[in-house]
């Protein structure tokens, strides 16, 4: 919140503890050499975003839409390369097994992570492109919600002096 030229303290920790966990999950993508490594910082910074009990629940939607779209992406470009209708099939699909297997939030992440295997053009195999953008996501969330465990937000209704 901002006071007419005063920052909340509470703004200042929690822009500290994102700048700290999107620099340490850039930094072990890159030590993994992830080519992408900007993709775990970017979950990091949207995991950062919630307080732990929330960032929990919707991480692990992440991390099951992530490994349902690196598998569907994976296998479809493998057999069908960036055909558009086989891509169609698969966000189609996922949506439908998002919904079976009662993961509705992991579908975002899911038609993400299958766009990004599908439809960017690589030099890599799908297979090689799936597998990092799983690495690269699951270190961004671990990442978010190890530095949230270890230094948790001070949440509170009243205003901070």
């Amino acid at each position: 919140m901002l006071a007419r030229g005063r920052v909340d303290r509470r703004v200042v920790e929690d822009s500290a503890r994102t700048a700290l966990a999107a620099v340490v999950s850039f930094l072990i993508a890159r030590l993994l050499r992830m080519p992408e490594a900007y993709w775990a910082t970017i979950l990091t910074i949207v995991v950062m975003q919630s307080t732990l009990g929330a960032a929990l629940a919707i991480s692990w939607e992440r991390f099951v839409g992530t490994i349902l779209g690196a598998v569907a992406g994976g296998s479809i470009a493998t057999y069908f390369q960036s055909n558009l209708a086989a891509f169609a099939a698969g966000v189609f699909l996922l949506g439908m097994l998002c919904a079976i297997l009662k993961v509705g939030s992991a579908y975002r992440f899911a038609g993400i992570t299958l766009t990004i295997t599908m439809l960017i053009p690589r030099v890599r195999a799908p297979w090689v492109v799936a597998e990092h953008r799983f690495i690269e996501v699951s270190v961004g969330i671990v990442v978010a919600l190890v530095i949230s465990a270890l230094w948790p937000t001070q949440r509170s209704s009243a205003p901070a002096n």
